[in-house]
Parts: structure tokens; sequence; C-alpha cells
């Protein structure tokens, strides 16, 4: 017969120390970690998830990918397993919610902060346009083009389902902000077949006060005011038309700007020139471009030449001139990612 007045002391197994013991198997689970787990139920809006926990988890349609999914089946498979993200603490059911989009999600900006620092070159497809510029994904983010950074003539309309080489601009996950460059692109580019002191022929395409926008091969390159000519201009206007072809001499590549510097004053044989006999320096362009860069060869080597008619100069500073500046693009993000808001809560903002 069994003493049922035995005393805890005489069993050696406690309320207490059953307690603990549960607390030692049962795993705590709490939002914002990573747990693998096995697709054990997959329902019509979501699925069922093995954990290890008391209760099934579970993972809305809606957190099984960064991109769109119209079916569970798409992403996951019965007996699947793989890693979830806890997103949300036990419901009233005792359930916690889970999402695979938000692991996604971590690992993107994780690599677009990876490619930003190698300076790497992506291509994506246009999705969209706005007012602003033009939407595409990378890495599944959606990211943002702004118009002064899309260097192309098609309308903007029509660059939709068109794959375009991009570099990054901005990657700041905290802000949601992915902000990407064509022109830049497409800048480094040509800049790989140009050099410091080449003679290159483009179009006019635009004139401002501060000088006047060159196309050489699809790429704009800056003619500052001062480096039209030795003589004094009032305005680039006196001295070129849109769509002129002009002959001019690259003084300067900033690829980490996408910047081409021109100038067509090293070119001058005589002060002047520019203004008062075009075809003269258009004719002697390569022999004063040979002259320039003997003298930059010269100034870089520490030789003293004979004083001669080129001057060697660099590229003047533009950090005043608004042509597609990256505070511009800032500016044209904010506009475009406050449209696309409106519109629909965009990946790579909606966190």
């Amino acid at each position: 017969m069994v003493n049922q007045n035995l005393t805890a002391t005489e069993i050696g197994f406690t309320h207490e120390d059953f307690a603990a013991l549960l607390d030692k198997y049962d795993y705590h689970f709490s939002p914002g970690d990573i747990v693998p787990g096995t697709v054990f139920s997959i329902e019509p809006r979501g699925a069922l998830i093995d954990i290890g926990a008391k209760t099934a988890a579970y993972i809305p349609i809606q957190e099984m990918s960064i991109n769109r999914v119209d079916a569970p089946e798409e992403v996951l498979q019965s007996n699947e397993t793989r890693e979830f993200f806890i997103l949300t603490d036990e419901n009233e059911d005792g359930q916690l919610t889970l999402s695979i989009r938000r692991i996604e999600y971590m690992r993107a900006w994780e690599r677009v902060r990876q490619l930003q620092a190698e300076d790497a070159t992506v291509r994506s497809g246009v999705f969209a346009t706005n007012r602003g510029g033009a939407l595409v994904r990378i890495e599944g983010l959606r990211g943002f083009i702004p118009g002064s950074h899309i260097s192309t003539r098609k309308p903007k309309e029509e660059l939709v389902g068109e794959e375009l080489p991009l570099k990054f601009l901005e990657v700041d996950e905290e802000r949601n902000r992915l902000v990407l460059s064509h022109r830049r692109a497409l800048v480094e580019r040509k800049m790989n077949r140009l050099e410091v002191g080449e003679v290159v022929i483009g179009t006019v395409r635009g004139i401002k006060p501060y000088g006047a926008f060159i196309d050489i091969g699809g790429v704009s390159g800056l003619l500052h005011i001062s480096e039209i000519s030795h003589e004094h201009i009032d305005t680039p206007h006196s001295v070129f038309n849109v769509n002129d072809e002009v002959k001019v001499m690259i003084i300067d590549l900033d690829a980490e700007r996408g910047r081409i510097s021109l100038s067509t004053k090293q070119l001058e044989p005589e002060p002047g020139d520019m203004i008062k006999n075009r075809d003269l320096v258009y004719d002697k362009a390569e022999e004063m471009a040979a002259k320039y860069r003997e003298q930059l060869l010269a100034k870089q080597q520490g030789i003293t030449l004979p004083t001669e008619e080129v001057e060697v100069t660099t590229a003047v500073d533009e950090e005043e001139i608004p042509s597609a500046t990256e505070a511009e693009a800032e500016a044209e993000a904010d506009t475009a990612i406050e449209a696309a808001a409106e519109a629909e809560t965009p990946a790579a903002i909606e966190e």
C-alpha cells in the first residue's frame, strides 16, 4: 500500500523543482528573434510553422516575401525547414506571428550597403515613373532615380520596362531612402574611355548663366563660363547656341561626382580666339591640346618648362552649380518618395 503521507523531503522533488524543470526546457521567444521552423500546414492566406513553441506560429502571406506573393506555395513547401523572424508577441491564443519578409528586408539593406561601399554598378528595370523620376527595385528594395540623374532623351514614361545601369547616391536604411543615378553610371563608363587633355566633339544641349552643357557621346560635360575664353565674356549665350557642334578639351574627370569638366579656353592659339576666330581654334585644337598635355605632365613631374601660351588649369569649383547635384537629387527624392507613399507604400519605405 502506497503511503500517501510522504513529505516533500522524502519524495526529494518539490513543486518548485518541477516548475524550474519546466522553465529549463521551455523556449522563450521574443519579437526580433530569428529562429528555425518547419512548415507543417499551408493555409489559403498563410501557413502554420512549428518553431518549438507550445502553439504553432503563423506567417501571413504578406510576410512571406519582400516581393508580391499571390499564393503561399510560391514561397513555402510542406515540411520545409528555414529561418523565420518573430514579428509579434503571442496573441490571446498563445500564437506568435512570423515573417520571412523582415529577414529578406534586413539582408537586402546589408547587400546594398555592401554594393555602395564597393562603388558597384547595378542594373535594374524601371517599373514606374512619377513627377520626380523613376522607380526601380534593387535586391527587392524599391529605389528612386531623380529626374536629373536619368541620362536619356526618351520621355520618362517610355522608360518603364527598360533596364538601366545605376550607381548608388544614397543608401539609408533608417530613413528608408535608396537613391540611384543612371547619369553617374553612364559617365563612369564613358570616363573609362576618356582622358584629361583629350579633344572631343560634342553638341551644346543647354546654356546657363554659368556655362554650357555639352553632350559628348551620350553624357553631359560642363564648359564653365570661365573656361570658354581667355577674354572676358558676359554670358555663354554670346558665344554658343543650343545644338551648336563644338570641339572641346577635357580638363577634369570626376567619377565620384559624375562630372566631366571641359574647356575651349585652353585651345585658343591667342587669347580671345573663341570669340573672334572660332574656326581657327577648332583647326588648332589637337596641337594646342598636345601642348596642354605636355605642360600637365611637366607639372606633375615637377619640371619647369619655358613659359608658353598654354596655361594649365584644373576644373573650376562647381559646388554652387545646380546641375544634377546630390542636393538636387535629395530634394527630388523627397518629392518622389512622398508621391509614391501617397499611392502605395513601397518596400524600401514601408518599414
